[in-house]
């Protein structure tokens, strides 16, 4: 395993998209425990389009267009929902004090659509994956599936630190009303402008 791939994935994975968000607004909303089962359903809703990218699907939705807008429209509208449900005090990402507490398959079934209605996971997949193997390597799909398999425990390991992170700042911001009115506007605001960026996405 080289130094390359990891520090590659590190940032990949480090760095803010749907699933970090959505990881911090359940830490944010229901504490740490939500934040867990969240990051363990982004890191489930990753399985797909790496699955795809290995099995060479990832390249069909590259080449077909209709594919790849569907999917990609798909991802806009549950962005958006996330947002307005955001803004209505509702979902996942209500962040109160004595906020119903959502059921573990409702919290993975939100995390693993939050990936995968998102295309270009894909297409980066597809892109990001054989450059760790090599064009002599014996046994590509072995080797291409032990780099998925670490890639997914950096992005569950980065998301539990974010879920600690916004666990550990919750009762600072449940017992502010104006800081957890701009931070849910900040969440909306953010996933509408997620939304925004796949609507104007190209293969």
């Amino acid at each position: 395993m080289g130094i390359d791939f990891l520090v590659t994935s590190l940032i990949v994975v480090a760095s803010p998209g749907t699933g970090v968000l959505f990881t911090l607004a359940a830490g944010l909303s229901r504490g740490f425990r939500a934040s867990l089962i969240a990051a363990f359903g982004c890191t489930l809703g990753i399985i797909p389009h790496m699955a795809a990218a290995i099995l060479g699907l990832a390249a069909l939705l590259h080449a077909s267009a209709m594919a790849f807008q569907i999917l990609k429209y798909l991802g806009v509208a549950y962005l958006l929902y996330m947002a307005w449900n955001t803004l209505r005090k509702q979902g996942a990402l209500s962040v109160d004090k004595d906020v119903t507490p959502r059921s573990a398959v409702q919290v993975i079934v939100s995390a693993v659509l939050v990936n995968i209605l998102n295309p270009k996971l894909s297409i980066f997949f597809l892109a990001f994956l054989p450059q760790f193997v090599s064009a002599t390597e014996p046994h590509p799909l072995p080797r291409m599936l032990e780099l998925s398999a670490v890639f997914m425990l950096l992005t569950f390991a980065a998301f539990v630190g974010y879920g600690i992170f916004a666990a550990s700042i919750r009762s600072h911001v449940i017992s502010r009303p104006r800081v957890l009115l701009w931070m849910r506007r900040t969440f909306a605001g953010a996933f509408a402008a997620l939304g925004a960026k796949l609507a104007f996405a190209d293969r």
